[in-house]
């Protein structure tokens, strides 16, 4: 993949505020090797256990209770569908013929009924579903065991090869939630350690970037990133957390 330098200049290993679509728009087809990302999941619209309208009662304590920040997380549904389908399309689209995309999703109960995301990912070419098995959270639903994982959508070009020995891997993944994160849904590093290291992406996109945790883990690998964010609030904490990163890889290498 070449990459022009108004590219580079504009794009490369820098966190850019705004919409992921409109973003994701004005990037040229194939200039991203690897996408890593964990949209919002829309869980303040729910039919039972999601968190409602944030008032307290038993969802008061959770991280997650007031929303993303610059983002609700209460669209109507079909709504919600439309807008990460588009995501989708235009993260596809990004992509060179040997690239991926690792969507990170939840699947939950929605009136008594599962709702496996399916129709957010019907359509693209899913290769393989990724447990990621996490410590559970509540569950006040007699209806059905308290749910402990994730999953994570390996949607691939046809070209898509992981690294030598990295297939020997499971699919099932064990890594424990980051508690010391101010972004209310953080992704563990170990987790995108995981899925850099396992590729030979030279240039790692996060279009949900958050707080960051993509962006470390390209650095721990030596590529490049780009991150997308609408909330300022994340993007500056993203900014901060790669600067002190930087500098600890920095001392690390003098001692």
């Amino acid at each position: 993949m070449s990459m022009t330098k108004d590219f580079e200049k504009k794009y490369l290993n820098k966190i850019i505020c705004g919409s992921a679509v409109d973003v994701m728009k004005e990037m040229p087809d194939g200039s991203v090797d690897l996408i890593v990302t964990s949209p919002p999941y829309n869980l303040k619209n729910s039919t039972g256990n999601g968190m409602k309208d944030g008032r307290g009662g038993k969802w008061a304590s959770a991280a997650l209770q007031k929303g993303y920040s610059y983002h609700g997380d209460n669209m109507p549904h079909d709504e919600y569908v439309k807008w990460q389908r588009e995501c989708l399309t235009e993260m596809f689209r990004l992509l060179p013929e040997d690239g991926a995309i690792f969507y990170n999703h939840k699947w939950r109960v929605q009136g008594g009924l599962l709702q496996d995301r399916q129709d957010i990912v019907s359509g693209f070419p899913v290769r393989q579903i990724i447990i990621w098995r996490r410590s559970g959270g509540l569950n006040f639903n007699p209806g059905y065991f308290l749910p402990t994982y994730e999953v994570i959508y390996l949607i691939a070009k046809p070209g898509f090869r992981l690294k030598e020995k990295a297939n020997a891997h499971g699919d099932v993944w064990e890594f424990t939630q980051e508690m010391k994160n101010g972004h209310s849904a953080p992704f563990p590093v170990k987790l995108i350690d995981r899925i850099v290291g396992s590729t030979k992406a030279k240039v790692v996109l996060d279009p949900f970037m958050g707080s960051g945790t993509t962006a470390l883990s390209a650095i721990n690998h030596n590529r490049h990133y780009i991150g997308i964010d609408i909330s300022p609030e994340y993007c500056e904490m993203a900014e901060k957390r790669i600067k002190q990163h930087t500098m600890q890889e920095k001392l690390a290498l003098s001692l």
